[in-house]
């Protein structure tokens, strides 16, 4: 399903934020020095709270970090109040508080909201500022996925940067790290699965 979706960012998240597939435009988008097939590797699959809150590259990313960190823990909290007994959920979330004072501050804040929608500002380092909507859909056969599409305003500058990424961005080869340039766009072979086990084909 993932694959099928060429025109816009999509990406696949799982009950504990690891990244569980993502379209190319996707991986440009969030994480390009990461290798374009992690998330096929449950090991290395990209972990979204961890990239927040301990990755320099994404702080960067983000024009409003503390915006976007405050709703990223307000939705973390309302996972977890579904789940409260959930102990890989509540490890992840010792770890960022032992790793991260701004998460473990936020988090004694206390944030709960629901999470179906949000525009976020990013400074990306390859195509400049763009405004995008993320628009959450909850995979209901598969326990505690959600399906990421990120829209821009038409003919915005939004847009025309979205479209720019799309146009000279291609994922690495497999085994390759980050992004490299090329000519057009690239395809690129990912498929939603389980946290740890797969579900059902995406």
């Amino acid at each position: 399903m993932v694959d099928s979706i060429g025109d816009v960012p999509a990406y696949v998240v799982g009950r504990y934020a690891d990244v569980l597939a993502w379209n190319p435009l996707a991986h440009a988008l969030l994480a390009g020095h990461l290798d374009a097939d992690a998330p096929l590797r449950p090991a290395d699959r990209p972990n979204l709270q961890r990239l927040l809150f301990l990755d320099p590259h994404t702080r960067e990313l983000y024009a409003d970090w503390e915006s976007r960190a405050r709703t990223s823990v307000a939705c973390l909290r309302l996972t977890a109040g579904r789940h409260p007994r959930d102990t890989r959920l509540a490890a992840l979330i010792g770890e960022l508080t032992m790793e991260s004072p701004e998460f473990a501050a936020l988090w004694t804040a206390h944030p709960v909201h629901q999470c179906a929608f949000s525009t976020v500002r990013y400074r990306h380092p390859l195509v400049g500022e763009l405004t995008l909507r993320h628009e959450v859909m909850d995979l209901p056969e598969d326990d505690g996925q959600q399906l990421f599409l990120t829209t821009t305003e038409p003919g915005s500058s939004s847009h025309a940067a979205l479209r720019l990424l799309g146009g000279f961005t291609a994922p690495a080869p497999a085994g390759g790290q980050g992004l490299v340039q090329a000519e057009g766009g690239g395809d690129g072979e990912q498929a939603g699965r389980g946290d740890d086990q797969p579900s059902r084909d995406r």
